[in-house]
């Protein structure tokens, strides 16, 4: 009797798991590939990029030279570039529109350049978006700005307004500008710096004759017009390697002559014209008493060409004709200061002339420069 039971338990059993299957597979029909698939956002669509701060310095001097950095990640390998638009900043200026960039493996550094201009400052909001070699753009990152603490120096009254590395007068020349005033010129070297915030104080005069503007290495051509009774032009600039104020003390040394050229301002040396000159003579000297003795003009040629050439060096300037409107340069230099302009024709005298200039001494005993095409033609 209990195994007429199990049997029909067991034959119950498989009828009703039987009608349950085939009642789950009505309106069922199996397709191949039946995994859905999202459709790809487009790429404007798609987040490629990631970016965080590598490096941002925890002080900043206002007026000094910083860097910061970003470690940029790229999902995507083959591409043409990643481009940044920065925005929001704040007492700040950016000095490389494009970043320095260094690759390490899938990670790319990018180094911007700043100065601090206030001591509320904030870095801008950096925007990078990759673009393909098919010239389309992902979807941007942007990477928020971040406050900055920077501090303002207590400088001396003589502080020139620097703030580099280093900071170093490679030439410099002294003359007269009027009868109670000198001009000095220098020629300066900075790394990193903001050279062109070059400014001195106690003087009556100053600018820059010519610039050469690098955050990394940067060289101008300075001048300042100064009281005679000055001995020595002193100024001061804050060194950031050694943390400190250093003066910088330029000897007062008044030369006849105004400046040649821009790259040499240190005074002429005029020996080796006068070593010529004097050999020249010996040699004529020679020759006329070979004249004298051999009986024999032949060695008139040994005078002539030596006393021709001492005539030449020792002659006295020549006076020229300028145009009216002639502009007169404080230096021989593309873009220079301009102290006068002539308001007709005049004669002045020549001084001596360079790579287009000449160089003219006024009526009132200063010394200028002038193109050649200021030259009357007639």
């Amino acid at each position: 009797m209990k195994t007429l039971l199990l049997a029909w338990f067991l034959l119950c059993a498989t009828l009703f798991a039987n009608t349950t299957d085939t009642a789950s597979m009505e309106g069922y029909a199996p397709e191949e590939n039946s995994i859905s698939v999202e459709p790809e956002l487009p790429r404007e669509l798609q987040k490629v990029l990631y970016l965080n701060y590598e490096k941002i310095p925890s002080r900043v001097l206002k007026g000094e030279i910083f860097t910061v950095t970003i470690k940029t990640l790229s999902t995507v390998k083959n591409f043409a570039d990643i481009t940044y638009r920065l925005s929001n900043s704040k007492g700040l200026k950016l000095l490389n529109n494009a970043p320095s960039r260094e690759a390490e493996s899938k990670y790319y550094h990018e180094t911007f350049y700043f100065i601090a201009t206030s001591e509320d400052a904030s870095l801008p909001d950096f925007t990078a978006t990759l673009v393909d070699k098919g010239n389309a753009r992902y979807a941007t990152t942007t990477l928020s700005g971040e406050k900055l603490n920077v501090i303002s120096l207590n400088p001396k009254k003589d502080f020139s307004h620097i703030v580099a590395n280093s900071f170093d007068i490679i030439e410099y020349k002294t003359t007269s500008y009027d009868a109670s005033r000198n001009i000095v010129v220098f020629v300066a070297t900075a790394t990193n710096c903001d050279i062109s915030a070059l400014k001195l104080n106690n003087v009556h005069k100053q600018g820059t004759e010519s610039i050469t503007e690098s955050h990394l290495d940067s060289k101008i051509i300075y001048y300042a017009i100064i009281d005679k009774k000055i001995e020595n032009l002193s100024f001061s600039y804050f060194n950031l390697v050694k943390n400190k104020f250093i003066s910088i003390d330029i000897p007062i040394v008044v030369n006849d002559d105004s400046v040649t050229t821009q790259s040499d301002l240190k005074p002429k040396d005029q020996s080796n014209e006068i070593i010529k000159m004097s050999v020249a003579a010996a040699i004529a000297f020679l020759a006329l008493i070979m004249i004298l003795w051999k009986k024999s003009y032949l060695y008139l040629i040994f005078i002539i060409i030596p006393l021709a050439y001492i005539i030449y060096v020792g002659v006295p300037s020549k006076e020229i004709c300028l145009k009216a409107g002639t502009q007169i340069h404080l230096l021989p230099v593309a873009n220079g200061t301009i102290f006068e302009t002539t308001s007709k024709e005049y004669r002045l005298q020549k001084e001596d002339e360079v790579k287009g200039w000449i160089k003219v001494q006024l009526e009132n005993q200063k010394i200028g420069w002038v193109r050649d095409e200021d030259i009357c033609s007639h």
